[in-house]
């Protein structure tokens, strides 16, 4: 079935102004119409210097405006109409000299004077030189934004036009769209505190080997995205894998089952509810040596101990989060599923085929709760992800009550 449109039906503009970060709008453009926004594109004066209107127009398959005076507007009023049926505005890249206009309310342009007269949020990602970023009066308006309720999406740091390095990149295109997905869900967990355990741990044999899974952690991921996305703050302690953390979300990089049954143990009295996602170990080795083993024509043999059960050690507390335990099973899964939170005492367990899910960007979903059984159908790990903290939110009984969502 694949990932969903994320963005079908939002309706947003995209206001470029003149950096040589404006290159980059044409990947902008393409990315929010590939996850199903409607997309309109105004230009500065100067941004047209750095990439042609042409391009935008071909991308969105929409007129580009620039000028105030555009007689495509037919009742003269350019800087008020286009972003009338607007859900968000988003001016990538944003200058220096743009975003002082903001804090001024300056209105001498036809993005400018969009800005002042909108009646839809708006997002903002710098695009500067790393001086200038740097700059008091830059910083200051930066600021002055975020009081007015703007949103900032960056900067990066890296390799910037002048061949200098550091912060002031503009964010990148993917990243752009990320912050406007995660804008638009409903902050159905605001200010919960989320702990999620994703990925397999890996249990040392000697120096260089050890016993692992095939676990790539993707679910554990999308789960954190999508209660990050909710309104959470969220605490990720992954295992190895090869996955970016999710922005705006705490990482704790562990190797072993029991670092992560430390890191969790560390963290859960702070915890409202915690994901129990990864691929732990049952077992590591007794007899794990310091230094490599040596290929011989014998056997070798290994013994194994207990490694601590994560999701019980939390549930069986006096005051436990809300639990959620995780079941990856060959066959069964339901009957497994079901015994498996009947005897770790927990309020919600989420099951699937584990050769159906290890390594797919798509599984199948069944939940199991007080209520019985809940199939949520074949879809890509994040949309499971949404549908899953969607279902949590009906059993969590928060002590506030959740922001409404910004649509």
């Amino acid at each position: 079935m694949g990932q969903m449109a994320e963005l079908a039906g939002k309706r947003i503009l995209l206001g470029l102004t003149g950096g040589i970060a404006a290159y980059k709008a044409a990947d902008l453009a393409r990315a929010l119409i590939k996850e199903g926004a409607d997309v309109q594109v105004v230009m500065t004066e100067a941004a047209i210097r750095f990439i042609s209107p042409v391009s935008l127009q071909a991308l969105t398959g929409k007129p580009v405006y620039t000028s105030m005076w555009d007689d495509r507007i037919g009742n003269g009023m350019a800087h008020i109409e286009l972003s009338r049926d607007r859900d968000l505005m988003v001016v990538a890249p944003a200058t220096a000299d743009f975003i002082a206009k903001l804090v001024h309310g300056a209105a001498d342009d036809l993005l400018a004077t969009l800005c002042v007269a909108r009646e839809c949020p708006l997002m903002v990602a710098p695009a500067m030189n790393r001086q200038m970023w740097e700059n008091p009066a830059t910083r200051r308006n930066v600021n002055q934004l975020r009081d007015d309720g703007i949103i900032i999406e960056g900067p990066a740091s890296g390799d910037q036009a002048c061949g200098e390095i550091g912060m002031g990149r503009m964010s990148e295109p993917a990243q752009i769209v990320d912050s406007i997905v995660s804008w638009f869900q409903p902050k159905l967990l605001a200010g919960a505190r989320i702990l999620v355990t994703a990925g397999p741990t890996f249990e040392p044999i000697d120096a260089v080997r050890g016993i692992t899974n095939l676990s790539s952690g993707r679910m554990g991921y999308a789960i954190a995205r999508a209660a990050r996305d909710a309104g959470a703050h969220v605490t990720l302690v992954s295992g190895r894998t090869g996955l970016a953390t999710p922005t705006n979300v705490s990482v704790v990089n562990i190797v072993t089952a029991q670092e992560m049954h430390d890191a969790v143990m560390e963290r859960i009295a702070q915890t409202d509810i915690l994901f129990a996602v990864a691929a732990v170990a049952d077992y590591r080795v007794k007899n794990r040596q310091q230094h490599k083993i040596k290929k011989t024509h014998q056997g070798l043999q290994l013994e194994f101990e207990p490694n601590p059960d994560i999701l019980e050690a939390v549930a069986t507390q006096d005051n436990p989060p809300f639990c959620v335990g995780f079941a990856a099973e060959s066959r069964d899964v339901e009957a497994y599923a079901t015994e498996k939170r009947r005897r770790k005492k927990i309020p919600l367990i989420a099951a699937n085929l584990v050769q159906e899910a290890l390594g797919s960007d798509e599984n199948e979903l069944i939940l199991v709760d007080d209520e019985g059984t809940h199939r949520l159908p074949r879809s890509s790990k994040l949309d499971q992800a949404r549908r899953l903290i969607r279902h949590v939110t009906r059993l969590y009984k928060p002590a506030r009550k959740p922001v409404a969502s910004p649509r």
